[in-house]
């Protein structure tokens, strides 16, 4: 049996902003709900839950209904290395002070 899960104060808000900018999105598309759920291959209950920013909806419904509205490029976005100013940072700061060329093996300089 699964463990329960409550995500953070912080995980429910980002989710509830998201739901509440799909449901914008889909608004000025002027798509009814029943539209964009069968075009994302989900049920209009689950859009419902989407629009909410319900945390039991599986990433992948997310990303069938970001696909749905042609906004799924932003969500490959996310966690791009480019965009992840910490990383880089922690990567600059493991990168040697000095490199060294490692001599070849097995040749010899004689000759």
């Amino acid at each position: 049996m699964p463990t329960p899960h409550q995500p953070s104060a912080a995980v429910r808000r980002a989710l509830r902003k998201l739901g509440a900018d799909i449901h914008d999105a889909r608004r000025r598309r002027k798509l009814p709900m029943a539209v964009v759920a069968e075009r994302a291959f989900t049920s209009r209950s689950t859009l419902q839950k989407i629009e909410t920013g319900d945390t039991n909806v599986s990433i992948g419904i997310y990303a069938g209904v970001l696909q749905a509205l042609g906004l799924l490029d932003g969500l490959t976005q996310v966690a791009d290395i480019s965009n992840d100013s910490a990383g880089q940072a922690l990567a600059s700061a493991d990168l040697p002070k000095r490199v060294r060329l490692k001599p070849a093996s097995g040749s010899s300089r004689d000759g």
